[in-house]
């Protein structure tokens, strides 16, 4: 089996939507079903672990490379423009903003920085939109940071100063009733059950990493 063109090569920094920013560390073959299969191997640093991706599958689940540093600063300034206000209903703002974070280009993790932030200022954010606020917010400063060779604290006092203005312009809060953005337990568990399948679903592209690589 020749070895097919890839799109990204060894010590390359990528991201991989709603896992972080990685760093190819090898490009290998390994038997899957029966088949010779070549794999990236990437270390995700937000998490201190190694995944495998097939080469053929990457494009399918967004890798992409790190954005130019004229694009990371289009980023930066998309954070502190004017947009409609989110609905108050979260979990349909969360299904949206879950949508966009699979996406995965930056403008789309910036847009759901900049609302869920927005949101946060009107009132608490239910746990999981925290979560995928934190993890947005985590995302774009590693992103940010890797395209302009700043440091990632560097990039979270950019965002405040940015998202701050943002916050300040709602001089009135709106009315919500009480259940409009209460948690929704049994919806929380419907989503942590499909996001535990996703895991299991995407763990069996690869097999262990203990094992003997060709």
């Amino acid at each position: 089996m020749s070895k097919p063109k890839t799109d990204f090569a060894v010590n390359q920094k990528i991201v991989y939507p709603s896992q972080g920013v990685g760093k190819i560390t090898e490009i290998f073959k390994k038997e899957f079903n029966g088949e010779m299969t070549y794999y990236y191997k990437i270390y995700l640093d937000v998490s201190d672990m190694y995944v495998m991706v097939p080469v053929d599958k990457a494009a399918n689940l967004g890798i992409r490379p790190i954005v130019s540093a004229e694009e990371a600063q289009k980023s930066l300034d998309l954070i502190g423009e004017d947009f409609e206000p989110p609905t108050s209903d979260w979990k349909l703002r969360y299904q949206m903003n879950l949508e966009l974070l699979k996406k995965g280009t930056i403008e789309d993790i910036a847009a759901i920085v900049r609302c869920l932030y927005h949101r946060s200022k009107v009132k608490e954010l239910p746990i999981l939109e925290r979560k995928l606020y934190d993890n947005a917010k985590k995302l774009l400063e590693d992103e940010i940071a890797e395209a302009l060779g700043i440091t990632s604290k560097e990039v979270e006092v950019m965002l405040h100063a940015k998202l701050e203005p943002l916050g300040l312009k709602s001089e009135k809060k709106p009315v919500f009733t009480e259940d409009e953005d209460e948690d929704d337990d049994e919806f929380e568990s419907d989503l942590d059950s499909k996001d535990s399948g996703d895991d299991e679903e995407d763990d069996s592209d690869g097999d262990d990493m203990d094992d003997d690589e060709d």
